[in-house]
């Protein structure tokens, strides 16, 4: 079954639908700088309007970006929490899907 508003895949190849604040948290926290550097959290659908990434830093912590084009939102911030990402994040999607 294809996600309902948007799904999360890892570079190593997880895949998650609708994720939750807990599975992003999950998601997030098994990044490291080898090889599975990245999350990326999107409408499953062809050239969706909006998307979120997570990427691990060199120097520590995260990059966090969250695009729409529909609302011309661009925000790129650095975070070192997890907890806080995975929240902010769910907060941010949650008003994607409405």
């Amino acid at each position: 079954m294809a996600a309902r508003y948007y799904c999360a895949d890892s570079e190593n190849g997880d895949h998650v639908d609708d994720p939750s604040e807990d599975a992003l948290f999950m998601m997030i926290g098994d990044l490291n700088g080898s090889d599975n550097t990245f999350v990326v959290i999107q409408p499953d659908q062809d050239d969706p309007a909006w998307f979120a990434s997570v990427a691990v830093l060199n120097e520590g912590g995260y990059e966090v970006v969250r695009r729409d084009t529909t609302r011309r939102e661009h925000d790129v911030t650095v975070e070192t929490s997890t907890d806080r990402i995975a929240g902010d994040l769910t907060k941010w999607l949650a008003a994607r899907a409405s």
